[in-house]
């Protein structure tokens, strides 16, 4: 059995008792896909304690067509019951393989190193600011979804808001209904760009809910008419959309973080932590921006409201945006490097590794800058550069060897060799921009 019940009732008694007919079992693979099998309510006992089986190879885990079924064992407190399908229930799972945790998946990888974190004494918890657009297909391609929405600096803009009420106050109730307390929600700097934001939790369940919410925004998108799409840079001309993830370590109800915190917002501990995070920036980027689409949005040179908001440089500062690292308030502070393709497992156990290491060696993060680095970076010519592609990424991860044990053998293997075809693929294209800029030559 690679199951165990630790809930008072078992997922088929909870159906039961919640009217659920069907479950969607649920994992993430290395490319941040959602795959999932839908499962009869009545059948959920024996899934529950062997897990449902998915064809290895099929399974973008970096096994072959010789490897025998992983199997994907639900997790009991990731239950959702679809809020506009209450028959169904959707739980994120845990992958074996042949009996053990498989070490390549994702929620796996981000399992061993939260239990790093508990063998020191520490949780540690995240939230994540969830950017998209949305779109309509067309004989040409996408477009903003609403034609009225065309303004240099949409941000917060009030009509452009409202005309797309029925789907966010939707999303919102639904994530009251699921008990994640939503807390706001606007118009963000791009044409046809939203963002809600909801409470922070353990990072394993904010990262299970990220899963769920990319789900149930495309879903109730697609039901009227649009394409949400949380790719990092759609359009060349605005801004892109971001993922940051703010993060804060704490033991029981102490945050740590903020547990003799300095007028700059952190404790000695949290800026050890920060300093970890930014001495692996270069390798971080390969998880926290993982397309090559990512670094059209990672410093992008302009947009049409005036800034990317995306970093360039590897830094931090206070309440400040031109950053990679913004400490915006007492006790944490956010990465602004994670965009809206990031495997958020991924990201998150990379951070926290490369937290703790520079816990354990009282890394220095260094001065803080207060300056806006947008416009004054050349004021600082000893700052580093982020990764300018997922080339430059991949190669700084494979430096990188506290990341690369994070991930394991076959994880940081498969990985990479999903990502050079990634980018090989991409290079192998002829952009129309080539097209006009190069035909008369």
């Amino acid at each position: 059995m690679v199951g165990m019940l630790t809930q008072v009732q078992n997922l088929e008694e909870r159906a039961k008792a919640l009217g659920i007919k069907f479950f969607l079992v649920s994992y993430t693979d290395l490319l941040g896909g959602t795959r999932a099998k839908l499962v009869p309510a009545s059948q959920m006992a024996s899934v529950e304690k062997d897990g449902a089986f998915f064809c290895s190879f099929a399974s973008n885990l970096g096994l072959g067509p010789e490897s025998a079924e992983i199997a994907a064992v639900p997790d009991p407190d990731s239950l959702v019951q679809l809020p506009w399908e209450p028959t169904v229930g959707w739980v994120a799972s845990d992958v074996y393989f042949e009996g053990e945790p498989f070490p390549a998946a994702p929620r796996m990888i981000l399992n061993r190193v939260l239990e790093q974190a508990t063998e020191l004494g520490y949780a540690y918890k995240i939230g994540v600011e969830a950017e998209f657009f949305l779109l309509k297909q067309t004989e040409t391609g996408y477009t903003i979804a609403d034609p009225k929405d065309t303004a240099d600096r949409p941000c917060y803009d009030q009509i452009n808001l409202m005309r797309q009420f029925d789907l966010i106050s939707t999303l919102v109730t639904y994530m009251e209904d699921l008990g994640w307390g939503p807390y706001q929600c606007d118009h963000e700097d791009a044409n046809g760009q939203f963002e809600l934001n909801w409470t922070y939790s353990d990072a394993k369940t904010t990262c299970d809910r990220h899963v769920f919410f990319k789900y149930m925004v495309k879903t109730l998108a697609e039901q009227r008419g649009f394409t949400a799409t949380f790719m990092p840079k759609p359009f060349s001309h605005i801004t892109g959309n971001g993922g940051h993830v703010h993060n804060s370590l704490w033991q029981g109800d102490t945050n740590a973080f903020a547990d003799g915190a300095d007028d700059g917002g952190l404790s000695a501990l949290g800026y050890h932590f920060l300093g970890g995070v930014l001495a692996h920036g270069k390798g971080l980027a390969a998880l926290c921006a993982p397309t090559c689409n990512s670094y059209r949005r990672l410093g992008a040179s302009t947009t049409a409201s005036g800034s990317t908001w995306s970093p360039r440089y590897i830094s931090y500062g206070g309440n400040n945006r031109s950053h990679l690292i913004r400490i915006p308030d007492t006790g944490r502070f956010e990465c602004r490097m994670v965009d809206g393709a990031a495997n958020l497992y991924l990201a998150a156990a990379g951070i926290l590794a490369a937290g703790l290491e520079g816990m354990a060696t009282q890394a220095d993060p260094g001065q803080r800058i207060d300056e806006n680095l947008f416009a004054r970076a050349d004021e600082f010519p000893d700052l580093q550069t982020l990764p300018h592609n997922l080339h430059e990424a991949m190669e700084a991860l494979k430096q990188d060897t506290l990341l690369m044990n994070t991930l394991g053998n076959l994880g940081a293997k498969t990985f990479l060799d999903m990502k050079t075809k990634e980018w090989d693929a991409f290079n192998a294209q002829v952009t129309a921009w080539e097209m006009n800029q190069y035909v008369n030559i």
